[in-house]
């Protein structure tokens, strides 16, 4: 990204983790995006206070202030479309969408996204859940398990990263 001629532009950075299981090194990567834009020149905006998050460590702290949106769908679902409505018009207050002298990027209008109710939830399919625990015992490849004791929910994430299901209860493998 060294390459990139972007200094000015104005960045606002985001990122979800989990803050109880992995809470001494929360949404740690959102903090390496903000710094490769920062060393960029790009002007970023978007901090959000840590106040309402139960975190130990995270690199996403600048200050006292994470240094973008920070979201933890495992432990605080039901306060994410609240955090998102409320950081993109705390971006829009900063000034993110004003040109600066320069051309104004052109925004196309996006239409709203869809959502296909009939998506397979493992935690709702136990026969999914089921396959995907076999799986895993007979195997040890494929997910590895992600055990959250305060939310007693275990997140299954494949070994490509490109899909992951939530089930009730530990793995029961150990």
């Amino acid at each position: 990204m060294q390459e990139l001629k972007i200094a000015g532009k104005k960045v606002a950075v985001f990122g979800q983790g989990d803050q109880i299981s992995y809470s001494e090194n929360y949404a740690d990567a959102t903090g390496e995006l903000h710094d490769v834009f920062e060393s960029l020149g790009c002007k970023m905006m978007g901090y959000t206070s840590q106040e309402g998050y139960e975190h130990d460590e995270s690199k996403s702290i600048r200050g006292d202030s994470f240094c973008g949106l920070l979201l933890d769908a495992v432990n605080q679902e039901e306060l994410t479309e609240d955090r998102v409505k409320n950081w993109v018009a705390q971006l829009l207050d900063e000034g993110i969408t004003e040109s600066s002298g320069e051309a104004a990027p052109v925004i196309a209008a996006t239409p709203a996204p869809q959502v296909e109710e009939t998506a397979t939830v493992a935690l709702d399919d136990p026969v999914l859940a089921e396959e995907i625990i076999a799986q895993v015992k007979t195997t040890r490849t494929g997910y590895a398990a992600h055990y959250n004791d305060r939310t007693d929910k275990t997140m299954w994430i494949s070994t490509d990263g490109k899909s992951s299901y939530v089930t009730s209860g530990a793995p029961g493998y150990e």
